[in-house]
């Protein structure tokens, strides 16, 4: 079947997925809420049960690991960050999540060429890149320190 410029124009608008900015926003705005609000709740009450805050702020961001790695293994998260979108993707739980879904999915693989090799597929080029930037960014920082205008 061999279609023109104006059918395949008309089949790429048929098929491209329209979305809605507001409710997009929306949505990562109360996930990310929620999020944040399921934190803070631990970490109220590990300061109330007599934590010192860096403590309670350690136990918040492990357990927030943990919930975000077993709902990932129960294929929770994924629905949920298809809703939320950025809200439930750049918290410590959509770090977690990016790493825990490539161990689970390629663990058939085995320990080495499965777990081993594909999980940071997805977190990998965020560490990279985000350990790129901040050497850059503190190199920069640091000869703007020595010749005196920051």
């Amino acid at each position: 079947m061999v279609m023109d410029a104006k059918q395949y124009e008309k089949y790429v608008k048929e098929k491209t997925p329209t979305h809605n900015l507001f409710l997009n926003m929306l949505g990562a705005f109360v996930s990310g809420g929620a999020i944040c609000t399921i934190g803070q709740v631990i970490l109220n009450i590990c300061e109330n049960m007599g934590l010192d805050k860096e403590i309670s702020g350690s136990w918040t961001s492990l357990l927030l690991i943990l919930f975000s790695v077993v709902l990932t293994g129960f294929n929770i998260y994924p629905k949920l960050a298809k809703w939320g979108g950025a809200g439930t993707l750049v918290p410590i739980t959509g770090f977690a999540n990016s790493v825990a879904a490539p161990a689970i999915e390629y663990q058939k693989e085995g320990q080495v060429f499965g777990i081993g090799c594909k999980i940071f597929i997805i977190a990998g080029p965020v560490i990279l890149y985000g350990v790129l930037t901040s050497s850059l960014l503190g190199l920069i920082y640091y000869f703007l320190h020595i010749w005196g205008i920051v």
